[in-house]
C-alpha cells in the first residue's frame, strides 16, 4: 500500500501580515494557527506521516509545540527556504519512497476539512496530481499593466485555488527538477508546475469557502469568528468504557441532560457526583460549588471531569422583564460557569482532567425575547475560548457543548408540546458530551445535532 505524507509549509515569515512574529504562531480559540492545522493532518486516517517546513528563526517554539502536543506524526522538521518553491521543494525531497503519495497544505489554512483531505488522498488512485479550488462568486477580469480590462472569462470556468495540492511523489519531485534548470521559471504553487511541464492532467477537488488562508490581520478576525461559529462534531472513536472508574461532578444533575448524563456514566461504571438545588448546591453560590467539590476530593483524592448544565431560559422583551429575574438568569448561565471553573481547577490540574460546559445555538445570533439567554451563552463560548489558552500548560482540556432543540423539562416548560421528532433526544446529548470529555479537544464547540435521514 502506497504511504501517504503530508508536507506542512508553515517556513512564512509573514511580511504582509504586520505582525511581531509570523502568523502561524498567532493564537486563536486556545492554540497557534500551526496547532489547529497539524491537529487535522493528525487525526485524519488517511495521513501516515507529517513532514513539517519551518522557519529556521522559529525552530525552538515549533519543537516546543511539537513536544506538548505529544504528535505521532511528525517525523522531520525541516529548515525552510526564501521562497514557498524552495520550502516546498526540500519538503518533497525529504521523501526518498518515490511510489508515495503527497499532499502539500499551507499552515495558515487551519480550517481544511477531513472531506478534503479524504478526496485528495482517494482522487490521487485516478489522477498524478490533484488540486483543490472553489467556484468564483465574482466576475473575473482580466487586465493589462495599464488596468484596463483586456478579457472577461467565463464565470463558470474560473475558480479560486486552495490547499492542500496532492501528488504522486515521483511526478513532483520531476516537476521541480525541471524548474530549477530555468533561470525565472515562473512559480505560482506546484499544481502550476505540473501544468506548465505538462506532465499530468490535474484534477480538481472541491474546496469550500470557509478554508481560507490568513495573509492579512483583517483575516485573523474572520478566523475568530469562524472559530467561534464552526462548531466541532462529537469526536469519533472514543469508547465510553472508559469511564469506569473516573470521578465525575455534576452540577445541574437533577433533570435533562445532566440526569441522563449522570445515569450513563454510572451504567459505564465511572463514580459520579450529582449536585443541583435539589440537594443544596446552587452555581450562583460559589460557596456551594466550592463545598461540593472540596467533598468530593476529599473522599475520592482526585476529580477527572467537571460538567456544569445548570441553565435557565427565560422569555420575554428586555424592557418588560423584571431585573431580578434577567439577573438571575445571567447568573447561572453564566456567573455559574465561571463559578464552576474556577472552583474545580485545582482539582483538575492534578488529574489533567477536562471541564464542560454548555451553550445554545442562540450564542451565534442574539434573538429578539432572549437577550439574556443568548447573550450568557455567547459569554460562555467566549469563556471557554480564553480558558482553553490559559489551561493549556496544565493539560487540562475545556470544552463546550452546543445542541440544538432538546426534549427536556426546561425545553417542554418555556415552548410546550412541540410535533414528534422534532427535536433531539437528551440521551444523545448525554452520551456526546461524555464522548467529549474523554476526547483529546480543547477550545472546541462540539455542534450535536438530531441524525436526519
Amino acid at each position: 500500500m502506497e504511504k501517504i505524507y503530508s508536507i506542512i509549509l508553515a517556513s512564512g515569515k509573514g511580511e504582509r501580515f504586520d505582525y511581531y512574529k509570523p502568523k502561524q504562531f498567532i493564537k486563536i480559540a486556545g492554540k497557534t494557527v500551526l496547532e489547529h492545522t497539524l491537529d487535522i493532518f493528525e487525526k485524519n486516517n488517511s495521513i501516515d506521516e507529517i513532514i513539517l517546513v519551518i522557519n529556521p528563526e522559529y525552530r525552538a517554539l515549533t519543537e516546543q509545540i511539537v513536544i506538548n502536543n505529544h504528535y505521532k506524526k511528525i517525523t522531520k522538521i525541516l529548515n525552510g527556504g526564501e521562497t514557498r518553491k524552495e520550502s516546498s521543494f526540500i519538503g518533497i525531497n525529504s521523501i526518498n519512497v518515490d511510489n508515495a503519495k503527497v499532499l502539500i497544505h499551507d499552515a495558515v489554512r487551519p480550517f481544511v476539512s477531513d472531506r478534503i483531505i479524504n478526496e485528495c488522498v482517494e482522487a490521487l488512485d485516478r489522477f498524478a496530481a490533484v488540486d483543490v479550488a472553489i467556484k468564483s462568486a465574482d466576475t473575473i477580469i482580466q487586465i493589462n499593466d495599464e488596468n484596463i480590462i483586456e478579457n472577461i472569462p467565463k464565470r463558470k470556468y474560473m475558480m479560486r485555488g486552495q490547499t492542500p495540492q496532492a501528488f504522486k511523489v515521483n511526478l513532483i519531485k520531476k516537476a521541480h527538477e525541471l524548474s530549477a534548470k530555468e533561470e525565472n521559471p515562473e512559480f505560482t504553487d506546484d499544481c502550476g508546475l505540473i501544468v506548465k511541464y505538462n506532465l499530468a492532467d490535474v484534477y480538481v477537488v472541491n474546496g469550500e469557502e470557509t478554508n481560507i488562508k490568513l495573509t492579512y490581520p483583517e483575516d485573523i478576525f474572520l478566523a475568530d469568528k469562524l472559530f467561534q461559529i464552526n462548531s466541532h462534531k462529537v469526536p469519533e472513536n472514543v469508547s465510553l468504557n472508559a469511564l469506569e472508574d473516573k470521578i465525575i461532578v455534576i452540577f445541574g444533575a437533577s433533570s435533562g441532560i445532566g440526569s441522563d448524563i449522570c445515569k450513563i456514566a454510572r451504567d459505564y461504571k465511572a463514580i459520579v457526583y450529582g449536585y443541583s438545588r435539589k440537594n443544596n448546591v446552587d452555581v450562583i453560590n460559589y460557596d456551594n460549588v466550592q463545598n461540593a467539590l472540596k467533598e468530593v476530593y476529599e473522599k475520592e483524592n482526585r476529580i477527572d471531569f467537571i460538567i456544569n448544565t445548570a441553565g435557565v431560559l427565560n422569555i420575554g422583551k428586555l424592557e418588560e422583564r423584571d431585573i431580578k429575574s434577567i439577573t438571575e438568569e445571567i447568573n447561572i448561565n453564566y456567573i455559574g460557569a465561571i463559578n464552576v471553573v474556577k472552583a474545580g481547577i485545582e482539582y483538575l490540574k492534578q488529574t489533567k482532567g477536562s471541564l464542560l460546559l454548555f451553550t445554545s445555538s442562540s450564542y451565534t445570533r442574539g434573538r429578539a425575547l432572549y437577550s439574556p439567554y443568548s447573550s450568557s451563552k455567547a459569554a460562555v463560548v467566549n469563556l471557554a475560548q480564553a480558558l482553553a489558552e490559559e489551561f493549556l500548560p496544565d493539560n487540562v482540556k475545556i470544552n463546550v457543548m452546543n445542541p440544538e432543540r432538546t426534549a427536556t423539562a426546561m425545553r417542554f416548560q418555556n415552548f410546550g408540546k412541540e410535533p414528534d421528532g422534532t427535536l433531539l433526544n437528551s440521551e444523545k446529548v448525554a452520551i456526546d458530551s461524555l464522548k467529549t470529555v474523554l476526547s483529546d479537544l480543547t477550545g472546541q464547540v462540539i455542534d450535536v445535532r438530531k441524525s436526519r435521514s
